[in-house]
C-alpha cells in the first residue's frame, strides 16, 4: 500500500487526526505523522512539522490543520511531491488548492474517514 502523511497529527483520541491515523493503520496503510506536539500514535512518533522532515514516497497527504496555519507549510508539503492532497472538512484553502494544482498534485475535498469506510480511499 502507498504511504499517507497525516498533517496535524495529535495524541488526543477525540481529534479527527488521531482517529484517521488509527483507521488508516487499521485498513493496512503505511503512515507518517507530523504535527506541532510531541507524542506517539499507535507506536509511531509524531514528527514536528517545523523540522521539515525529509520524507519519501508520500502518495497522499491528509490535512488536519486549518487554512490559518497552512501558509507557512505549503511549500514544504508541495516539495514532498504527493500524488494527492485530501482537504478534510475545515481545511479547505483556495491558495493551497492552486499551489497543489500547479505542482500537478490532485486535490480532493473530502473526508479521509468517510473515504476509508466507503472503500474509496
Amino acid at each position: 500500500m502507498s504511504k499517507t502523511l497525516v498533517v496535524g497529527a495529535t495524541t488526543n483520541p477525540s481529534r479527527y487526526a488521531f482517529i484517521a491515523a488509527t483507521k488508516l493503520l487499521d485498513y493496512g496503510h503505511d503512515i507518517d505523522l507530523i504535527g506541532i506536539k510531541k507524542g506517539e500514535v499507535a507506536g509511531l512518533e509524531i514528527i514536528n512539522i517545523f523540522q521539515r522532515p525529509d520524507l519519501e514516497d508520500i502518495d497522499t497527504i491528509t490535512l488536519y490543520i486549518g487554512p490559518r496555519h497552512q501558509a507557512e507549510h505549503i511549500p514544504y508539503l508541495i516539495s514532498l511531491k504527493p500524488r494527492r492532497i485530501i482537504f478534510n472538512p475545515g481545511t479547505e484553502n483556495p491558495a493551497f488548492f492552486e499551489a497543489a494544482k500547479e505542482a500537478n498534485i490532485n486535490v480532493e475535498i473530502a473526508c479521509t474517514l468517510v473515504m476509508l469506510s466507503a472503500g474509496t480511499y
